[in-house]
């Protein structure tokens, strides 16, 4: 790899060269622009920050949904050499002052010199005091007064040390943090995904409906094929989640061969497959899975019901990545589909040991509860190096045992803005420390859980992720909405609670409880001290839809104190 990839602005100036075109999907309207026009339009963008005293190294923060705008706006601050600082959209409408809160605290705390908000929104946020100005994300498209010419934009002179992006994390175990990503980070990650997962410009389509607001939506499906001159089709979040199944009409209809998804999206779109017919999904080769915990029964219905339509098994692609290496970590050789671990449940949760509990297709081993299914994630992309240590000591440990994932070079964060005491924390002898408990296996990344999250019952180390995938496949709990955290117990021992949200009628309440309750016992050979049921729609989760575990304990204690 080399050590002063080529600057971002080079990149979108070359692939504004090629004839490649970006389709914009908004319900059934399809706004097709080739990334010449869009890069003039971007020009036009950049000129109207520079107008507005945009610098290179200033920040710009932007609120809106996906959109031609949208995207014409991240690429004009990058053209003006100022990072941008998406923000994300309130996920629903009852919490709009928590929303108001974490964006004026998101605004503030990465020093954003401007605010753009789309004219939908701008109600929703009002300016006070200590707020940087706003504009309306239109203010800066062609033909808007207001709207400078391309000719006057000045392109950013090179800077491989100049932030490209400020990507809040998604704040599922802790406060959302600002991560740096300079242009030669940006530019070492880009170069990494197209190497391991065998990008050609010639060949390769994206499809993406990811929020942009997110490193996956961002780096993985918007800036590569924007910077390489692929094709690409653009939907926004809102489409795919009011109808799973366009997602895969996307893929059908535009030839896609690259897309990706958490584990729960490929899930609703195998319950879209299943009412679905006349697709061609052939042309997919690189299927991603990522962003959350990867269930490989989820992996294996959606092959499945996918095969019907001519999808391959082997362009399933169960890969690693974070904010803090811009996206992609580890990825799998290309057209191998998933492999999985087959591991001793009770070794692993006491022994913090990797024991082979049986091959992956042995149908004993697959119905013995101590066996626990691991999908391996790949080898460190290129210019990364992985290890797995010991958490208290830093100790590195060998293959099979399991400790923290650690991560080192070209694509790795320099830092939180802003925040130089987690910056120094986060990292251990020049290694990122993840956060992450994992494993090595023929030098192959198999991850078990974040350690914020592991729950330590008698010696063994219960990973929620467990719990929470068997209890929602009892029919009448939402599936992927169940949270499991530990509490303090009789004489401080700590103990298992399950919230999860339920869709059964009142009277069959108590009867989902039980059942809750006895695959707890089933899975892991512990009764939790609590199983609450929930409506629809009151987990708490981040703007990126993954759960908050430790907020729905914070919660959980909140009200068991207000009851006592």
């Amino acid at each position: 790899m080399s050590p002063h990839p080529t600057p971002i602005t080079d990149r979108l100036c070359h692939a504004a060269e090629g004839s490649a075109s970006v389709r914009f999907v908004n319900g059934g309207e399809i706004d097709v622009v080739s990334w010449r026009q869009l890069h003039d339009e971007a020009l036009v963008a950049a000129a109207s920050l520079q107008a507005r005293g945009v610098a290179p190294g200033d920040h710009v923060a932007i609120l809106a949904p996906t959109s031609r705008a949208l995207v014409t706006a991240i690429q004009g601050c990058w053209l003006a050499g100022a990072a941008s600082m998406v923000l994300p959209l309130p996920m629903r409408m009852g919490s709009l002052e928590e929303f108001v809160n974490q964006t004026r605290g998101r605004i503030r705390q990465g020093d954003a010199v401007l605010v753009l908000i789309d004219d939908a929104l701008a109600p929703f946020y009002d300016v006070v005091p200590g707020d940087p100005p706003t504009a309306p994300l239109g203010a800066l498209m062609p033909g808007r007064p207001g709207a400078r010419r391309a000719d006057d934009a000045l392109l950013a002179p090179p800077d491989s040390e100049r932030l490209v992006i400020l990507q809040y994390t998604s704040g599922s175990t802790s406060e959302p943090k600002g991560v740096m990503i300079p242009d030669r980070v940006l530019g070492a990650n880009l170069d990494a995904i197209a190497t391991a997962a065998d990008v050609a410009p010639d060949r390769d389509v994206t499809i993406s409906w990811l929020p942009l607001y997110h490193d996956m939506g961002l780096v993985g499906l918007l800036a590569l094929p924007m910077t390489l001159g692929l094709n690409h089709v653009q939907a926004a979040p809102q489409d795919f989640m009011a109808h799973p199944g366009h997602w895969m009409e996307w893929i059908s209809e535009f030839g896609g061969t690259a897309t990706a998804g958490p584990n729960f999206a490929w899930v609703l779109a195998t319950r879209a497959l299943k009412r679905m017919s006349g697709l061609d999904l052939s042309s997919m080769r690189v299927a991603l899975s990522g962003a959350e915990p990867i269930d490989p029964d989820a992996v294996e219905a959606f092959v499945a019901e996918a095969g019907r339509f001519g999808f391959k098994p082997g362009a399933v692609f169960c890969a690693f990545g974070m904010a803090e290496v811009a996206i992609g970590g580890t990825f799998p050789p290309p057209g191998r589909g998933m492999v999985v671990d087959v591991v001793d449940r009770f070794v692993l949760e006491t022994k913090g040991d990797v024991i082979d509990a049986g091959p992956a297709d042995d149908a004993d081993g697959a119905d013995d509860a101590r066996a626990r299914h691991i999908p391996r994630l790949g080898f460190p992309v290129p210019g990364l190096e992985m290890r797995i240590c010991d958490p208290a000591s830093g100790t590195v440990l060998a293959e099979r045992q399991v400790g923290e994932l650690e991560l080192r070079g070209t694509s790795v964060t320099p830092g939180y803005y802003g925040r130089p005491e987690l910056s120094a924390e986060v990292f251990h002898d020049g290694w990122l420390r993840t956060g992450d408990l994992a494993y090595t296996i023929d030098g192959e990344l198999a991850m078990c859980g974040r350690i914020k999250d592991v729950i330590i019952v008698g010696g063994r180390n219960v990973y929620p992720m467990d719990i929470e995938r068997a209890a929602g496949e009892i029919d009448g709990v939402r599936a992927g909405n169940v949270i499991a955290f530990g509490v303090e117990g009789y004489k401080g021992k700590e103990t298992l609670v399950v919230v999860a949200e339920a869709k059964a009628a009142a009277g069959q309440l108590d009867v989902l409880r039980h059942a809750v309750h006895d695959r707890c016992v089933q899975v892991v050979g512990l009764p939790p001290r609590d199983v609450m049921l929930v409506a629809p729609g009151t987990l708490p989760k981040t703007s990126s839809g993954k759960l908050q575990r430790a907020k729905c304990r914070e919660q959980y204690l909140a009200e068991t104190l207000s009851l006592m």
